[in-house]
């Protein structure tokens, strides 16, 4: 008996403890959304007693306060007293509330019964009354949540069924304000209507309410980044059809979405395989207009032609795991993609780091757009752009965006190119939020990882004298290495230099100076280009494997896998510091547990990717940190399906045991790859024995992009770690990608 994918999701997963998703109706990549608001700064967390309307624009899984809203609307039983939603907000029952891939429903303390579902560029909400209840709608477009505010704001009535306006609001992270435009229609006239605040102006408590004789109303509401002609056609999606038969559309749409990994997963495994896959598919946001029309980096006005242009790009997050998804699941996808960052270079003249609307929030730090792009381009989402692509890549890699730019790119280039690190300093000023030199050690290893995977696709486009110059940078890693730096009994660790080649002093490898959102244990791992190299470093091979139990407490992982990961790795999802151990909330240590592969230990892998999976449940503390626009979740689909995108570049996928005796991947090409691991049980912990690939014997720790086309992975599982010698020979792991050499 087949299973409903779409009824394997549950939307609520990840609504609490700062996973920041939202409940609500979406489409697959969809720029619109129908969803609650509370007063988190996510726009809705699951213990939050009010929902103060439901709004249609989210982020999902973010880390900054964004708008968790934007032109909220809430169906009451009459006016209220005041027009401030954090006093008009509506108690509401989570009995009987859904939450499904492109359907949401809530009963208001009110008796109002909500219904929510979504076409692409539109939300659209069903309000049953109560009987004998005159229907009013309130739409707010002065508020959206606590986060951050709305700067300016319009409404206006365009007939007795139309409101339509905008929303200046602040973009997250440091970001600059910016113009939503939105249509609202309804499905029958309202006979009365009234303003509160004012039709248009500045910061403050503005909206339209309408009231109808009757109910139940249906509302749709489209936005637009470009112009109020665009909001108008974007609701065309929605406009003369029925609430019915636009939920049936969203969920047919995300039935195929959804449809592209087959499991034997069951109960609450594949609830939460496949809500982290429906999280995967969220974002990156469609950016056009139905007319192909979308606000650009130069704020003017251009036309995606024959494709579909993206935005909201968090980069940093997702260039480790999501955009490798995507471009395994989703080729076309992952295409336009790719041209709509190549776009952004286009219009701003720089390439992105955390891109946000049309505009650069210069969020995090580091040199994500490189490894983001050059994985777009193994994947094939590239083709015909190989050079464009390139060109932008190496201007990212070689200058500094002038002061000017809105832009700071590699802000931390002129020590680096000089002297092969990012200077530390707390002073350098900043355009955004974040600056490379206010964390030069963390900015240095991630220049490094992106200087060694543009070295391989200018080798690949015969940019040979690149290619060398990059290699170089890509062992930069090194230069940070302080062998004299001890911490619990072991020595050597990545530490800050400042102007002039010095060493931070006092330093401390649990501590913040130097190191965005992690700390020097967690960092040290990041020289996953030179595995080789970073183990001589750490002592050798035994040396190397000592630190990783440490790191993971693997013993305790062994022990009791569950608690290990609980009690020893997790800690709040803002608690970055003070540290030594894997912290699975954040980002920069997510590929740590496929180390133990790459340094010829693959069976702890598996262990320590068990514990991990073990913090994913069906419930709505059920994801690890923030969501990150998918790349938690992304990290999860990978793990379950027993492969790991490490080394950016390379198309090489590290291996561990699947979660499932069997997983079918619909590749786009119409060839499946087919994973098999009989008798696989997620409740304890499982190695690898052996390994057939399409029947013949694998004894490799890693398959590369092109062995998966079409292939079958067929695993022998074993509970005991004596008899998992798979890939444990000299040349099983992947060669270093910076120097070629294996792990001695």
């Amino acid at each position: 008996m087949t299973v409903d994918p779409v009824e394997s999701v549950n939307t609520f997963i990840g609504t609490k403890d700062d996973g920041n998703t939202f409940p609500g109706a979406s489409m697959p990549f969809g720029m619109a959304h129908s969803s609650p608001i509370g007063s988190h700064y996510a726009g809705y967390r699951y213990d939050d007693p009010v929902i103060r309307g439901f709004g249609h624009f989210f982020l999902s899984g973010a880390g900054c306060s964004e708008q968790g809203g934007l032109v909220s609307v809430l169906p009451t039983a009459g006016l209220p007293r005041t027009f401030d939603h954090r006093a008009y907000g509506s108690a509401y029952t989570h009995d009987g509330e859904v939450g499904k891939p492109g359907y949401y429903r809530v009963r208001l303390a009110s008796g109002i019964t909500v219904e929510s579902t979504a076409t692409t560029r539109a939300g659209v909400e069903r309000f049953s009354f109560p009987a004998g209840v005159t229907p009013y709608v309130l739409v707010n477009v002065g508020q959206a949540n606590d986060g951050e505010p709305v700067f300016a704001s319009s409404v206006r009535v365009v007939d007795d069924r139309t409101l339509a306006g905008t929303v200046v609001a602040q973009a997250f992270c440091g970001g600059k304000p910016y113009t939503t435009y939105f249509t609202t229609t309804f499905d029958r006239p309202f006979r009365r209507t009234g303003n509160w605040g004012g039709a248009e102006g500045g910061a403050g408590l503005r909206g339209q309410w309408v009231a109808f004789e009757d109910g139940p109303v249906t509302a749709a509401t489209a936005i637009s980044h470009v112009d109020a002609d665009g909001a108008t056609k974007n609701l065309g999606e929605a406009r003369g059809k029925s609430f019915d038969s636009l939920r049936a559309e969203a969920q047919e749409a995300w039935r195929r979405e959804l449809s592209c990994v087959e499991t034997s997963a069951e109960g609450e495994d594949r609830a939460v395989f496949y809500t982290a896959l429906y999280h995967v598919l969220l974002q990156p946001l469609t950016g056009n207009d139905v007319d192909g029309r979308y606000r650009g980096f130069d704020d003017r006005v251009h036309t995606a032609d024959g494709w579909t242009y993206h935005e909201f790009y968090s980069l940093w997050d997702t260039y480790r795991a999501h955009n490798q998804l995507l471009a395994l699941l989703r080729p076309s996808r992952a295409k336009d993609i790719a041209r709509s960052v190549l776009a952004i270079h286009e219009q701003g003249g720089w390439l992105p780091r955390w891109a946000y609307a049309n505009q650069e929030t210069n969020t995090m730090t580091g040199d994500p757009v490189t490894p983001f792009l050059v994985d777009l381009w193994r994947f094939g989402a590239l083709a015909g752009f190989e050079e464009q692509a390139y060109e932008a890549l190496w201007q990212n890699a070689t200058g500094v965006p002038p002061t000017s730019s809105p832009f700071e790119g590699r802000a931390g280039n002129p020590s680096y190119l000089r002297d092969g690190f990012v200077q530390y300093d707390k002073g350098f000023r900043k355009k955004g939020q974040d600056v490379d030199p206010h964390h030069g050690a963390s900015a240095t290893l991630e220049y490094a990882l992106a200087d060694a995977a543009l070295r391989i696709m200018a080798g690949e486009l015969g940019h040979e004298d690149d290619a060398e110059v990059l290699r170089r940078r890509g062992l930069n890693y090194r230069v940070l290495w302080d062998a004299s730096v001890s911490d619990r009994g072991f020595t050597g660790f990545p530490r800050p230099k400042v102007s002039g080649g010095r060493w931070l002093a006092p330093f401390t490898p649990q501590g913040p100076d130097g190191f965005h959102e992690g700390t020097a244990w967690q960092y040290q791992w990041l020289a996953q280009q030179d595995v080789p190299g970073l183990v001589a470093l750490l002592g050798g091979r035994d040396a190397a494997l000592r630190r990783l139990d440490d790191f993971f407490a693997y013993p305790d992982v062994v022990a009791d896998p569950a608690r290990a990961a609980r009690e020893k790795w997790v800690v709040g999802p803002y608690n970055y510091y003070n540290q030594y151990r894997y912290n699975p909330n954040n980002e920069p240590d997510l590929h740590v547990p496929w180390m133990y592969a790459l340094v010829g230990q693959p069976w702890k892998t598996s262990a320590v990717v068990r514990a991990a999976q073990t913090l994913f449940v069906d419930a709505p503390n059920g994801v690890t940190g923030n969501d990150d626009l998918g790349q938690m979740s992304a990290w999860y689909v990978f793990s379950a399906l027993g492969l790991y995108p490490v080394m950016p570049g390379t198309g090489d996928f590290v291996l561990n045991a699947p979660r499932f005796a069997r997983a079918v991947v619909h590749l786009e090409g119409g060839r499946d790859l087919t994973i098999t691991a009989a008798g696989a049980d997620p409740t304890r912990l499982q190695y690898v024995r052996a390994l057939q690939v399409d029947s013949r014997p694998w004894d490799r720790a890693y398959l590369n992009l092109g062995d998966l086309d079409g292939a079958h992975l067929d695993h022998a599982l074993t509970d005991d770690p004596a008899e998992a010698t798979w890939a444990t020979g000299p040349t099983a792991a992947p060669p270093s990608a910076g120097t070629g050499e294996h792990v001695s």
